[in-house]
């Protein structure tokens, strides 16, 4: 029997330590965000993540390209602070705006930024307190936060003292007036009704072995 003391310690993963410039250079098969300089692991999407993400940014595109503005996948980064660059779900500019570079790091802030809330503690925490944080110092008028687990849209609209407030929450329905975005209509229960088409719950189906046996 092995006691407590000879049990084998886990190791403690190395801090992975590097600069803004590092971080934008890194392959785009290398995930992660940079806090304060080191590069901390994103949160994992799962498929009601990425239907509601591709939900998003077709709205947007269908309401704001043919007026001339930007919108923006999960990959591009930001940097939103000298030691820290985010990768928000979507993002979009509106007309008349400071566009992005065609390449490198986005350092002109969008007018809004979606994040998907998953399900664990932490990315939780992470988008709505430290990325409504970093958001509204980087400038970001309109932080839109979703949240399929409660099934619910807030809307946060930056103040002139530079902190957000909200300017909107809602579960259900149609929205004809979306704070910030004249002219769209958001459509939740089309959003659900969607994610209700996914499968089971993971490991509630039956996995088949090679062969069928």
């Amino acid at each position: 029997m092995i006691s407590a003391s000879q049990a084998p310690v886990p190791e403690t993963p190395v801090e992975r330590r590097m600069s803004l410039a590092e971080w934008v250079a890194l392959p785009e098969d290398e995930p992660g965000e940079l806090v304060e300089g080191r590069l901390v692991e994103e949160e994992v999407p799962d498929a009601i993540h990425e239907v509601i993400v591709v939900w998003v940014v077709s709205v947007l595109r269908g309401w704001l390209i043919p007026q001339g503005g930007l919108v923006l996948g999960s990959e591009a980064k930001f940097a939103v602070s000298a030691p820290r660059g985010r990768k928000p779900d979507a993002s979009a500019y509106m007309p008349g705006s400071r566009k992005p570079p065609r390449r490198g790091v986005i350092s002109a802030p969008p007018d809004l930024m979606v994040e998907v809330v998953s399900p664990s503690p932490r990315d939780a925490r992470r988008d709505r307190v430290e990325k409504t944080r970093e958001y509204a110092a980087f400038g970001v008028r309109w932080y839109w936060i979703i949240d399929p687990r409660d099934m619910t849209l807030e809307i946060l609209e930056l103040g002139a003292d530079g902190r957000y407030v909200h300017a909107l929450a809602a579960a259900d329905g149609v929205i004809d007036h979306v704070p910030g975005c004249e002219g769209l209509t958001l459509d939740l229960d089309a959003l659900w009704s969607e994610v209700d088409r996914l499968g089971p719950e993971s490991g509630d189906a039956p996995i088949e072995a090679p062969g069928g046996e």
